[in-house]
């Protein structure tokens, strides 16, 4: 399969359970459909930024680390915009982040089918 389309969709599934653990800080419990959407579209731009770079670089330690740093990137934009009563959530958004980022750039680097020639 395409490197960036793996990616796409892997990061759109791992991003709707990142969104879902959401559920694990009640306070986010009533907007958890729009966080649910949220992580899924942040997963599937992290998937095709990893994609792409697997296109060009073949290591799998490279990978998961370019897609760690992705994901703990577009998490730490989303962590930045506080709630409705000011606070903000770091740790709870950009742990699962990064994680979806490391998982999306591994599979890209090791599912993802090589480019024809």
């Amino acid at each position: 399969m395409n490197k960036p389309i793996l990616g796409i969709g892997t990061g759109a599934v791992l991003g709707a359970f990142d969104g879902l653990t959401a559920l694990f800080t009640p306070e986010a419990a009533p907007q958890i459909v729009g966080i649910v959407i949220g992580s899924t579209l942040k997963g599937a731009i992290a998937g095709v930024a990893a994609g792409v770079f697997a296109r060009k670089v073949q290591s799998v330690p490279k990978g998961i680390l370019f897609g760690l740093a992705v994901g703990l990137l577009l998490a730490y934009l989303v962590a930045a915009f506080p709630d409705p009563n000011g606070k903000h959530y770091y740790f709870e958004i950009m742990l699962p982040g990064s994680i979806v980022g490391a998982l999306v750039g591994f599979a890209t680097q090791r599912y993802g089918g090589s480019v024809a020639a």
